[in-house]
């Protein structure tokens, strides 16, 4: 592995290997056994799940949106076969066009160029130079010049850049993070979540911003997720919340309107979705997340939350929304996720011989009765075979809600 070509931090922590295994997800004897209605669900929740988490690379690092919209610009003008003659063309080997094709691949994973696991970032194993010369001499780039040039001069120094502050996700001196604008620090983020919980707002689906005052008091702006932004709007729950407070000495604004147009597209898919939802319960699920999403309420996504947990054994399983809050440096505010599943009849038999067993197999653990609960809670084991699997990374399993 040639480290150096990313500059001279550059060792094997901080670049993809050329080996790195891809893997696809084949779901496609699940997906044929779905009725036409089925499917048709299926595939609304999965472009919502997809527009949805395009706000993952906003929440990942400054560079990040721009750095996929360039591939995307790259790929769609050009397929990997096509690119890859004029990158041997262009005097790149045959290793570094695959290192190039690895790093890309590890944007669309992670949705950035930090890892979804261990929150360290990425760079090209390949030359800058060279890269450069790959994508100004591409098709996109001969298709779009000004916009192909524009993001490459926006992205293409913090792309390569290894200093100190840019090697891991974190807050302040401490790393990188767009969970919080870059002045902010572990104290302004304590100060926030301490106002937020004098209101009792979530901060699942807010970003904080700082400023200054013409009289130097600081101010903050929390930030909310949602369709709608300053425009009016018919009273709601969250209506009440948008304005302005003093607390501890200091100026908030709460606002909302964050992610805007990509939460538009989420809406609109939900709304088609639940034409063909399978009953009652998938459509107020379904209509929560929308309110959810148009007006910036977590109440309104733990509603939805609540009509999911009541939904049990759907044909087609699927949860979206800011869950996770694993890569926020403070630990409270939600990456977006969203994912679509069909159930796998054949294992989730021998899990449901498992859960019916599961009292009888409490008796035989080696500790006694008092650490176990009064009356034991039958769990909904399922296992799925994942369609769709928006966010920063598929974990191994989940456990959800987190409310």
């Amino acid at each position: 592995m040639r480290a150096a070509a990313a500059g001279p931090m550059a060792d094997a922590q901080y670049i993809l290997p050329n080996d790195i295994g891809v893997f696809s997800l084949d779901c496609r004897e699940a997906f044929r056994l779905l009725s036409p209605t089925e499917r048709l669900y299926a595939h609304h929740l999965s472009r919502a799940a997809w527009y949805g988490g395009l706000a993952v690379l906003l929440q990942t690092s400054p560079e990040a949106p721009y750095i996929y919209a360039l591939l995307s610009r790259l790929f769609r003008a050009q397929d990997p076969d096509q690119l890859r003659q004029l990158a041997l063309a262009e005097g790149l080997t045959e290793e570094e066009y695959q290192a190039f094709l690895v790093y890309a691949a590890g944007i669309y994973s992670n949705m950035g160029n930090y890892k979804s696991f261990g929150d360290t970032k990425f760079v090209p194993n390949l030359p800058k130079e060279k890269l450069e010369r790959v994508i100004l001499g591409s098709k996109a780039a001969g298709q779009h010049p000004e916009e192909v040039r524009s993001l490459w001069q926006t992205c293409g120094e913090l792309m390569f850049s290894l200093e100190p502050r840019l090697r891991h996700l974190g807050l302040g001196k401490e790393g990188i993070t767009t969970y919080f604008s870059g002045d902010c620090t572990m104290e302004d983020a304590k100060l926030a979540q301490d106002f937020l919980d004098s209101q009792n707002l979530s901060a699942y689906n807010t970003r904080l911003f700082k400023g200054v005052l013409e009289d130097g008091q600081p101010c903050y702006e929390v930030r909310l997720a949602s369709v709608l932004g300053a425009e009016p709007a018919l009273h709601s729950e969250m209506t009440s919340k948008l304005k302005s407070y003093e607390f501890r000495g200091s100026h908030f604004q709460v606002t909302r309107g964050d992610y805007a147009p990509i939460l538009q597209k989420v809406v609109e898919h939900l709304e088609k979705a639940k034409a063909y939802a399978a009953n009652s319960r998938q459509e107020q699920m379904l209509a929560q997340y929308i309110e959810s999403f148009t007006q910036g309420s977590i109440e309104a996504h733990k509603r939805g939350s609540r009509f999911w947990i009541q939904d049990k054994g759907p044909i087609v399983e699927s949860y979206i929304g800011f869950i996770e809050s694993y890569r926020d440096p403070f630990g409270s505010r939600g990456e977006f996720e969203g994912f679509v599943a069909m159930v796998n009849k054949a294992m989730s038999a021998k899990f449901e011989c498992l859960v019916a067993s599961a009292e009888q197999l409490l008796k035989e653990l080696p500790w006694p009765p008092a650490f176990e609960k009064d009356k034991f809670l039958t769990p909904d084991f399922t296992s799925l075979d994942v369609l769709t699997f928006s966010g920063s990374g598929i974990p191994a399993g989940i456990n959800i809600p987190n409310y």
